[in-house]
């Protein structure tokens, strides 16, 4: 069993299924989010050059600041046009 902690959730824990992963990436959609800290879009630049050949289509999007979470809409687009997602976290 993994245990994930969300650190803008509350006190309390509540247990949420995790999604499966794909065997493949090729085809898929893969959203990279750049949260806005520094050298973050560097590290995302690499990855998509891996996730490429790996067959995989990647959409980027980047977060207003890294301070908050995400805006609704911005959640919403990722969700509706990705088949996964990675978060940049780097400074």
């Amino acid at each position: 069993m993994t245990v994930l902690l969300d650190p803008t959730a509350g006190k309390t824990a509540s247990a949420i299924e995790t999604v499966p992963r794909p065997a493949s990436l090729d085809g898929l959609t893969v959203g990279l989010l750049d949260i806005s800290k520094p050298r973050g879009d560097k590290f995302l630049d690499r990855l998509e050059q891996q996730l490429t050949k790996q067959g995989a289509v990647v959409a980027r999007f980047t977060k207003p600041t890294f301070s908050k979470p995400a805006p609704v809409d911005l959640r919403h687009e990722i969700a509706s046009q990705c088949d996964a997602v990675i978060e940049a976290l780097a400074d």
